[in-house]
C-alpha cells in the first residue's frame, strides 16, 4: 500500500484519482506546520503540496519512506529540491498545467489597473458616484512590454495581440526567429522599458533576476505607463516601486505577487490608490486546479505502478546503472556549460556539444548534453531549468542543438567541447576528466589552457604584455580577495592570451570595472561556477 500526503487543497479529481487505483491510501491534511510534517512524513510515500506548504531541508531529512513530492503547480521554490535530490527523492511539477489562468490573470491585472475598475467598485459600494475620478486608459494601440517570453508571457502576447495591442519583448534566450513566429519584436531591457506603455513580467526569480525592477529600472519606464507582476515576488524592489509610484511617475501597477507573502496588512503598497493588489491568485481558477491535480496524482500514480517519471526536476535520464559512471561526466558538462555561458555576447542561437573518446562509450551523451544545456540556461532561468526539460526549452526558445561525434579527444581519454554560436560573436570551451571526479577545463576559445571549473573564477583576454598579471593581482589584493589558482593560455609571444584565475569569493562590479580599464585588458568577465 503506498500512503500519499495531501498538504494543500487541490480538486477533488485529484484525490478521486488515487482512489480508483488499488494500492493507494491518502490521508488529506492541510495547513500543517513545520514540526507536525517532520512528526509524521515518515509515514508516507509521496506527498502533494501547491505553494503554501514548505517543504524545508529538515521536513525531508524526517522523510525516511517518502519517494515521491509532487507540486500541483509549476515554481518548486517551497521545496528544497537540493535536499531532496540528496536523500533520493524525485520532485515533479506540473509545467504548463496553469499557463492559461496566469496569463488571463495577468491580462485581467492589465485592464483593472488601466480602467481603475477595482477603485470604482470601492467608491460605488461606499455610495459614491464619482464618475470624473475614474477617467480610464485605453490598451487599443498602446504598447505592451514583455518580460520573459515563456509560456505565461507567450500567452499573453497572443491575447494582447487580439486586443489591437503592439507587442515588445525583453528576454535574452528566446532566438529573433522564435519571437518572430510569436509576432513579437525582441529589444533591450531598457528599451522596453523607455518605450512600453504597459510592462509586464513573466521571468523567474533567480539570482539574475532579484530586484530587477528596481528604482533605476522604473526611473526608465515611460513617464505614465503602468507595471504588472504575476510572476514571483522579489522581481520587483517594492520599496523603490512604492517610492515612484508615490511620485506620480507611473501611472500605477498591479501585483499578484509579492516579497513576502501573505502580505503585511500595513505594508505600504496597500496605502497608495493607484495599485491594484490580489493574493497570488494567478493559477487560482477551477479549471486549472483540476488539470494540475489530475495531472501531479496521474504522474505519482505512473512512477508507483509503471515506473514512469514525468516532469521530474532533479532526475537525469540516464539508466539507474549507468549513474555512476554517468555522474562525473554530468558535473563537467553543466560546469562547462555554466562556463560558456557567461563569457557569451548576445542573443543564443545555437549550442554544439562534441564528444570525443570513452565518454561516448556507455551512451549517456544525450544526458550529458542535456547537463550541459542545464547550465548554459541556469544564469537566466534559475533552478527552473533540469535535465528533464532543458531540451525542450531550448527548441522552445529557438535555439538549435547539436550533437557531434569527434575521433580526435586531443591527447585525453575523454573530451567533451562545447560551443555557443550568438547574434554576437561564437565562443567554446573544452573539457575533461584527469581523474574519475577531478573536471579540468582544457581549452577555451581554442586556446590551451588548464584549470579547475569550480567557484568563482575571472577570465580574461588580453594582449600578451609585462605586467598584465601584476596589476591585476594588486587590484584583486586591494579589495581584499584572495587567489587561489592560475592558469594563461597563449599561441605566440605578444599576442592574444586567455587567463582563468580561481578566487575565494565573488569579484565586486567596481573592481572588475577597474580590471577592464587597465592596459592591454580585452575584456574581462566574472565566472560563478557554483
Amino acid at each position: 500500500m503506498y500512503r500519499v500526503l495531501v498538504c494543500d487543497k487541490i480538486s477533488d479529481e485529484g484525490i478521486k484519482l488515487f482512489n480508483l487505483e488499488e494500492g493507494f491510501d491518502v490521508d488529506v491534511k492541510i495547513g500543517l506546520k513545520e514540526d507536525e510534517l517532520v512528526d509524521i512524513i515518515g509515514n508516507y510515500d509521496a506527498m502533494i503540496v501547491r505553494s503554501a506548504t514548505k517543504v524545508t531541508r529538515r521536513v525531508i531529512e524526517a522523510a525516511d519512506r517518502l519517494k515521491v513530492i509532487g507540486r500541483a503547480g509549476t515554481g518548486v521554490d517551497n521545496i528544497d529540491v537540493e535536499a531532496a535530490t540528496e536523500k533520493g527523492i524525485i520532485v515533479m511539477n506540473t509545467p504548463g498545467a496553469n499557463t492559461i489562468a496566469a496569463a488571463e490573470h495577468a491580462m485581467s491585472m492589465l485592464m483593472a489597473i488601466a480602467r481603475k475598475i477595482p477603485q470604482a467598485d470601492a467608491s460605488m459600494k461606499q455610495g459614491k458616484w464619482e464618475k470624473k475620478k475614474f477617467m480610464g486608459t485605453e490598451i487599443r494601440n498602446k504598447v505592451l512590454g514583455i518580460i520573459g517570453i515563456g509560456r505565461i508571457g507567450s500567452y499573453v502576447a497572443k491575447m494582447a495581440q487580439g486586443l489591437n495591442m503592439e507587442v515588445i519583448a525583453y528576454d535574452p534566450f528566446i532566438s529573433e526567429e522564435a519571437a518572430t513566429s510569436l509576432g513579437v519584436r525582441l529589444v533591450s531591457l531598457d528599451e522596453l522599458l523607455e518605450t512600453a506603455d504597459f510592462v509586464s513580467i513573466h521571468t523567474p526569480l533567480t539570482p539574475e533576476t532579484k530586484h530587477l525592477i528596481n528604482k533605476e529600472a522604473l526611473l526608465k519606464m515611460k513617464p505614465g505607463a503602468y507595471l504588472i507582476n504575476c510572476a514571483r515576488g522579489g522581481i520587483v524592489k517594492e520599496d523603490d516601486l512604492c517610492e515612484v509610484l508615490s511620485s506620480g511617475r507611473l501611472a500605477g501597477a498591479a501585483l499578484d505577487v509579492f516579497e513576502e507573502e501573505p502580505l503585511p496588512p500595513d505594508h505600504p503598497l496597500t496605502k497608495l490608490d493607484n495599485v491594484v493588489l490580489t493574493p497570488h491568485i494567478g493559477a487560482s481558477t477551477r479549471e486549472a486546479q483540476e488539470v494540475v491535480a489530475i495531472a501531479i496524482a496521474q504522474q505519482i500514480i505512473d512512477y508507483f505502478k509503471r515506473g514512469i517519471i514525468k516532469h521530474a526536476v532533479n532526475v537525469p535520464s540516464i539508466k539507474p546503472e549507468l549513474l555512476p559512471k554517468a555522474e562525473p561526466y554530468i558535473n563537467l558538462a553543466t560546469k562547462l556549460g555554466l562556463f560558456v555561458s557567461q563569457i557569451n555576447e548576445g542573443r543564443m542561437k545555437e549550442v554544439t556539444v562534441e564528444y570525443a573518446g570513452e565518454v561516448l562509450e556507455e551512451g549517456i551523451y544525450h544526458a550529458l548534453t542535456a547537463a550541459a544545456l542545464v547550465g548554459i540556461l541556469k544564469p537566466i532561468l534559475g533552478n527552473g531549468v533540469n535535465m528533464v526539460n532543458a531540451l525542450y526549452i531550448a527548441k522552445q526558445r529557438g535555439i538549435k542543438v547539436t550533437e557531434s561525434r569527434s575521433a580526435s579527444t586531443e591527447g585525453y581519454i575523454s573530451l567533451i567541447r562545447i560551443t555557443l554560436k550568438s547574434d554576437g560573436d561564437e565562443v567554446s570551451v573544452s573539457g575533461t576528466l584527469i581523474k574519475r571526479d577531478a573536471p579540468r577545463i582544457v581549452m577555451v576559445n581554442r586556446f590551451p589552457i588548464e584549470a579547475e571549473p569550480s567557484g568563482y573564477m575571472l577570465y580574461f583576454t588580453n594582449y600578451d604584455k609585462p605586467g598584465v598579471i601584476g596589476r591585476i593581482g594588486t587590484l584583486l589584493g586591494e579589495a581584499g580577495i584572495n587567489i587561489a589558482g592560475m592558469r594563461l593560455g597563449r599561441f605566440q609571444p605578444g599576442e592574444k592570451a586567455v587567463a582563468l584565475l580561481n578566487v575565494d569569493q565573488p569579484i565586486p562590479q567596481d573592481v572588475l570595472e577597474k580590471i577592464r580599464e587597465l592596459p592591454n585588458i580585452i575584456e574581462a568577465k566574472m565566472i560563478n561556477l557554483n
